[in-house]
């Protein structure tokens, strides 16, 4: 097959993808009732990073890159019935709020029923669209990931979202592009961790609970429910204000905590309905690779 051929092909495979989700979605209303689930998308081509500026100009913004910072400033954002950051182990808090002074470890483990899956989707769109390309072979990781946070500020300088970049170390290719804001969805009692991958004129959001584990581990779920609660969601965008979005039976667990020789960990699950597809397990240290940090548990009270 020939480049243009192929180009050919995936703009059509592209854009059947689109026209699925529009046809098992919900039309809603980003500047209304459905405003929870406005957050970035992409335009064509490649996505890596490609999408920042574009974010920063739909809050009339800037991208803020290179001042370090954290997927959430401040935890507290998240307080309320239920949650209080103040409990949450000192490590964990810190790698939150100052992600960019941590460096990661990854490690994954896919079900046998689901990897040839996975093999087929990082082949057609993680690789390709350098957005969402889960690791299927335990060795992709083996190098390590390297990690960026950007922030993207309104006009007022505060912080909107934090883009996390993150590449495989030995190869420079994305593995995951994400916009991380606090946001609550309709009827909680509080806010949550709101995850966003842009794709082409759409994305993937994932809206996670948070809780404190009684050892100041730091949970986040995303749940099953009906549509407006925790869990997953794909948005795509149409002609003008036009936009369809449908909840889709993916639900993650990460659990941060501090292991019994102080370093900080996380164990990531992703279910596909009832049945586990995917386990991945990082360490993050601070200090960027070449750099020596103080360990972890200079920062561990427990």
């Amino acid at each position: 097959m020939t480049s243009a051929a192929g180009d050919t092909a995936y703009r059509v495979l592209d854009a059947g993808t689109r026209a699925f989700w529009r046809a098992v979605g919900r039309r809603v209303d980003l500047d209304g009732e459905h405003a929870w689930l406005r957050a970035p998308a992409a335009a064509s081509g490649t996505i890596g990073e490609s999408w920042l500026d574009a974010a920063a100009d739909s809050i009339s913004g800037s991208v803020d890159r290179g001042a370090g910072g954290g997927l959430v400033p401040d935890l507290s954002a998240l307080d309320g019935p239920g949650f209080a950051a103040d409990s949450l182990d000192p490590a964990v808090r810190h790698f939150y709020e100052h992600t960019d002074e941590w460096t990661m470890d990854a490690w994954s483990s896919w079900s046998p029923v689901f990897q040839p899956g996975g093999l087929l989707v990082e082949h057609l769109f993680g690789r390709r669209l350098q957005q969402l390309a889960l690791p299927v072979q335990p060795l992709d990781v083996s190098h390590g990931i390297d990690s960026e946070i950007v922030a993207i500020r309104g006009a007022d300088g505060v912080q909107v979202w934090a883009a996390w970049l993150r590449r495989l170390r030995r190869s420079g290719q994305f593995l995951f592009s994400g916009a991380y804001a606090v946001r609550a969805v309709p009827g909680a009692a509080r806010a949550g961790i709101h995850v966003t991958f842009p794709l082409e004129n759409g994305n993937v959001q994932v809206f996670l609970r948070p809780e404190v584990r009684a050892d100041g581990a730091l949970v986040l779920t995303s749940t099953r429910g009906p549509f407006g609660g925790h869990g997953a969601y794909v948005l795509v965008h149409g002609r003008g204000d036009d936009a369809w979005a449908a909840k889709v039976p993916i639900h993650e667990e990460f659990i941060v905590f501090v292991d019994e020789r102080g370093d900080l960990r996380t164990d990531h699950e992703l279910r596909f309905g009832p049945a586990r597809a995917l386990r991945l397990h990082y360490r993050m240290r601070r200090g960027k690779v070449g750099q020596e940090g103080p360990s972890t548990s200079i920062l561990t009270s427990r």
